[in-house]
């Protein structure tokens, strides 16, 4: 349930000029600024509003809403205004605002706290440096099955990239295998036909002088896998007892895994302790957003407590040496467990991301939110703006680097290496080349 939402602030406003920044829920959510007539993003259809948005909660038409922080410019010169959750790693109340002629009238449904600033992304960027957040650690460079292979990604290709890298001479530090490893979502431990040995792919990779990273989606569980088949007991519920529905993806219903279950919980520690046993100490941690939703858990924890303790699980496994990225999670509630952090909508090798709902893979997406999160970067965590793909076939593949390099973040290449033209070789080694090792 959602608190009524009550008055904060009455504010004038120069109608053509001011601006509103909000700041949405997850990493695929759409952040950034609007001019006052704008109409901002918002989800296209009930499932990406459960998997890419703040679920259970619609936004009025004609209202700007935040969550736990919105930033008004008032177009008639400073200060800049930010209302900003007090305790945002475990309170993230909604914050409104609606115009009325040359008046803004900012609401919310819970605690905020007023700073002022002057620009927009200075004031988030201050609010952001007063948390007191430990300064993140540079980021390595990663080359990421993801965006060439997808799920179909094969023991071989690793293979094939990982001489490729070699033989083009990238400064390459971690080989990070992606989504298509795994039978099943949830049945982390089991191989996908397509892969004859975890082990020893970190193991080659290691031994060329790289580190060996892994994707899961910790929280998310296939309905048929054997997780959930044969422990269902171990799936976080709604409120009539079926296990909790976290959307629709890969073309099937999504289950979420109860951490706050001991039984649940030690499944979890021994995934990613025998995956750092095996030699990978780079994770990609992904749709993180269902250790947060509302659902009936075995120690009654609330869903952002019941979240944190996932992530420190997980933290606690592969050991504070490890890089650990976080992706699709809850921004606010991530405050303090993360390395990394993706803090936009995938890319894709076109622009525009389907029915134009700025959560979907789109370079327009992902530009817009990236830029909007800015501030993050090296306050919050090492900003990661989505992999660089600069093989010919990109739509557009020049303005996309241009944005990765331009964020100063986690520098991607995600291309199968061998099809890269000069161009792509070129900018590929140089975005990587330029980052602080």
């Amino acid at each position: 349930m959602h608190n009524p939402f009550t008055p904060v602030a009455t504010v004038p406003v120069d109608p053509r000029t001011a601006r509103v920044h909000e700041e949405g829920w997850q990493s695929w959510s759409p952040s950034g600024a609007y001019a006052l007539g704008d109409t901002p993003h918002r989800p296209t259809n009930d499932n990406w509003a459960t998997v890419c948005y703040r679920p259970g909660v619609t936004v009025p038409a004609g209202t700007f809403q935040g969550e736990g922080l919105l930033a008004l410019d008032p177009g008639d010169g400073p200060p800049v205004r930010l209302w900003a959750a007090p305790d945002p790693q475990h309170s993230v109340p909604s914050i409104r605002l609606t115009v009325q002629g040359d008046q803004a009238e900012i609401s919310a449904d819970g605690p905020v706290k007023l700073l002022t600033g002057t620009s927009i992304q200075s004031v988030l960027a201050d609010w952001a440096e007063g948390l007191d957040v430990r300064a993140p650690r540079p980021a390595p460079t990663v080359w990421c099955s993801w965006y060439e292979y997808f799920t179909d990604v094969t023991e071989d290709d690793i293979h094939e990239n990982l001489r490729a890298m070699d033989t083009l001479d990238l400064p390459i530090d971690v080989v990070q295998i992606d989504d298509g490893y795994q039978s099943k979502l949830g049945d982390w431990l089991t191989l996908s036909g397509r892969f004859r040995s975890r082990e020893g792919i970190a193991d080659a990779i290691r031994a060329r002088g790289r580190r060996a990273g892994i994707w899961t989606a910790p929280f998310l569980v296939d309905p048929s896998s054997e997780l959930a088949t044969t422990k269902p007991h171990l799936l976080v519920r709604d409120a009539d007892g079926a296990p909790l529905h976290a959307g629709v993806n890969w073309g099937h219903d999504l289950y979420v895994l109860d951490v706050t279950h001991p039984e649940a919980a030690a499944y979890l520690i021994d995934v990613f302790t025998t995956l750092r046993a095996e030699g990978y100490d780079y994770f990609k941690v992904d749709f993180l957003y269902a250790g947060a939703l509302d659902g009936v858990r075995h120690s009654g924890a609330d869903p952002l407590t019941a979240y944190r303790e996932g992530i420190t699980l997980i933290r606690e496994a592969i050991g504070k040496e490890a890089y650990l990225l976080g992706c699709g999670a809850p921004i606010l509630p991530s405050i303090g467990l993360f390395d990394a952090m993706r803090v936009s909508a995938d890319t894709a090798p076109y622009r525009r991301p389907k029915a134009d709902d700025y959560s979907q893979p789109g370079q327009d997406a992902a530009e817009f939110t990236g830029v909007g999160r800015q501030w993050q970067h090296g306050r919050l965590w090492i900003n990661d703006p989505d992999c660089l793909m600069a093989r010919p076939a990109v739509e557009t593949r020049e303005r996309w680097a241009a944005h990765v390099e331009a964020t100063g973040g986690l520098m991607a290449s995600s291309d199968r290496l061998l099809s890269l033209d000069e161009w792509g070789v070129t900018t590929t080694r140089r975005l990587l080349g330029g980052v602080a090792r």
